[in-house]
């Protein structure tokens, strides 16, 4: 990094802490210039509740495990909506009303493949794929996946919506920085193989929510990510792609916001923000 982009990259830092100081809450902000490798952390290590940024890290445990053939893309398996909790293994059931569904409740009793599944999981972020998926990955086999990528803070713990697990705190947790080297990893395509890493970033492009990160960029700018979101709480992560063939990696993460839309806007204004200073 030479001098000038030293002294870009404070400004560009000061400027973000100062559109954060006018919110309520605590941000997160992860910026990594892929060419360079120029990069801006805030708070990169503080702890978040993961939200559905940690189906990340499901859909890589899976193209792991299909890498390995444990499993197939193809394979076809029941949709039920049944899960038992990692506190007692009492049953519990997702309920639509809390769900982002693309036609996957009406399925139930039937068979779905493992590649549709993933692609729910991220695009329009189905819980009830995501639960069948866990079922088929296990959690103790995500954290060493997550693991032997260097990736050692976060928690994949359970699926979603275990409320007697929420009750007592044992929560799917992450840091900003985790996920960035998540991204860093999948834009590199050193994930699982190069083929894997295409795909997954295939499905990451076509992510259904666009109210963060991408919300306030150009049309010919094309995002890779996965966002989270729970009470009071708005993540966005993943890759930005400028018309140039540059790239950039870009994780944001917030809690105890003022309300979910603040937290939105602010999102978007920051992801503006730092394409303004990339895209010089």
């Amino acid at each position: 990094m030479n001098a000038q982009t030293s002294k870009d990259i404070v400004s560009l830092k000061t400027k973000i802490e100062s559109m954060i100081a006018h919110h309520q809450g605590t941000f997160a902000v992860v910026y990594k210039d892929l060419q360079t490798n120029t990069a801006m952390f805030i708070n990169e290590r503080e702890i978040f509740h993961a939200a559905s940024t940690m189906k990340t890290p499901v859909m890589i445990e899976v193209f792991k495990q299909a890498n390995e053939n444990k499993l197939s893309l193809d394979d076809s398996i029941l949709v039920t909506n049944s899960f038992k909790s990692i506190i007692d293994s009492s049953q519990f059931s997702l309920s639509l009303t809390d769900d982002s569904d693309d036609g996957l409740y009406s399925r139930l009793g039937k068979k779905e493949t493992i590649d549709d599944l993933v692609f729910k999981m991220i695009t329009v972020s189905s819980n009830l794929a995501t639960n069948l998926l866990i079922g088929i990955v296990e959690p103790d086999n995500i954290m060493k996946t997550m693991k032997s990528m260097n990736v050692n803070e976060i928690k994949v713990l359970r699926g979603v919506e275990d409320t007697k697990a929420f009750q007592t705190g044992r929560n799917n947790t992450t840091t900003a920085m985790d996920l960035a080297l998540i991204f860093e990893s999948l834009a590199k395509k050193t994930v699982v193989s190069p083929l894997a890493s295409e795909k997954m970033l295939k499905i990451l492009l076509a992510q259904k929510f666009r109210d963060m990160i991408p919300a306030k960029l150009p049309d010919n700018v094309k995002v890779a990510h996965k966002t989270g979101s729970i009470t009071n709480v708005q993540h966005d992560s993943g890759i930005v792609y400028l018309p140039d063939g540059r790239a950039y990696v870009l994780v944001i993460m917030s809690k105890n916001l003022s309300s979910n839309n603040d937290g939105i806007e602010l999102i978007s204004s920051i992801s503006e923000e730092i394409y303004h200073f990339a895209g010089q």
